[in-house]
């Protein structure tokens, strides 16, 4: 009996060290602020990540930095984010791998009253409303009209004829869907062209050079390509080298992460959109920080986009 009440003992004294342990880590004075991405195996991430930081460590807030391995794992995302919630982080700033799929944890972070900052990839607003949930804000680019930079530029590259294939993001996925609607839209004014093919390759750089391969060997003759972001215009340009065609096809790709502009520089990629996911990161920690200070701020922070080309970075590079 004595055993059984000294095991009982030293586990609760264990049980009560680590809740000391606990709050001596979160009761420091500084709010923390959760940063959920949808993977850190990809540049735009990384720099989203480096802005947030960044802005955490101007203003004195515990920033915890979370993220699935790759960006199609939605399940993963949403135990992220109820495991944050379970924390009680005090505000969660989230890149949605699934524009209707995260609702579920929105609605849970709403009975927790936790305000929830959508970064980059909107939620279905349509299906948010018809579940009583709210996010405090949105920040982001507009994929709809950069989609349509890439379309009138790729137009006018190819002087109004051609054929095109493009690499789509995540079906479904707010962000692939509007870049993808735009170019569509945009590309449409030019009668000349046509769109050969137009296939997913999950964002990701391997999918885009396997996808692209096989694009390739059913459509010889495509001459233009639009990829939905520079990972998969990276993989696809190195199909078009390994198939012999480097310079023979034009490659527009979105983001212009740092492997995109140093293509661009090079000649193999012809023009990246641009959008400035450390921006987006340093705006979503400096509004959390806004909200729990009980300031309003406005459902839509927008983020500059630009165009991306050879001329382009070499006027950036004379100044």
């Amino acid at each position: 009996m004595k055993k059984v009440f000294w095991l009982v003992a030293v586990i609760s004294g264990m049980y009560c060290a680590a809740c000391q342990r606990g709050e001596q880590q979160s009761d420091d004075g500084r709010p923390t602020v959760a940063l959920v991405m949808k993977t850190l195996n990809n540049p735009f991430f990384i720099e989203m990540q480096k802005g947030a930081q960044e802005a955490a460590d101007r203003l004195g807030i515990n920033l915890l930095l979370q993220a699935a391995e790759r960006e199609v794992d939605v399940e993963k995302q949403m135990q992220i984010i109820e495991n944050l919630i379970q924390r009680n982080v005090d505000a969660i700033c989230v890149t949605p791998s699934g524009s209707k799929e995260i609702i579920p944890a929105i609605i849970k972070a709403n009975k927790e009253n936790i305000p929830v900052l959508i970064i980059d990839t909107r939620v279905d607003a349509a299906a948010l409303a018809e579940a009583g949930g709210r996010i405090t804000t949105f920040i982001g680019s507009d994929n709809y009209e950069g989609g349509k930079v890439a379309g009138a530029y790729l137009g006018r590259v190819l002087a109004g004829s051609g054929k095109v294939a493009v690499l789509e993001g995540i079906p479904g996925h707010e962000t692939g869907d509007q870049r993808l609607n735009g170019f569509t839209d945009a590309i449409g004014e030019f009668p000349g062209i046509e769109v050969v093919a137009s296939q997913t390759a999950n964002w990701e750089r391997d999918q885009g050079f396997n996808v692209f391969q096989n694009i390739l060997q059913s459509n010889p003759g495509v001459n233009a390509l639009f990829a939905c972001n520079d990972m998969m215009a990276l993989g696809a340009i190195e199909a078009i080298a390994a198939a012999g065609k480097t310079g023979e096809i034009t490659v527009i790709g979105f983001d212009a992460v740092a492997d995109a502009r140093a293509a661009i520089k090079q000649g193999t990629m012809s023009g990246s959109v641009a959008q400035f996911s450390s921006e987006m990161g340093r705006l979503a920690v400096d509004s959390a920080a806004k909200v729990l200070n009980g300031e309003e701020i406005p459902d839509y922070i927008p983020v500059a986009i630009e165009l991306i080309t050879q001329a382009k970075l070499a006027a950036i590079d004379s100044k």
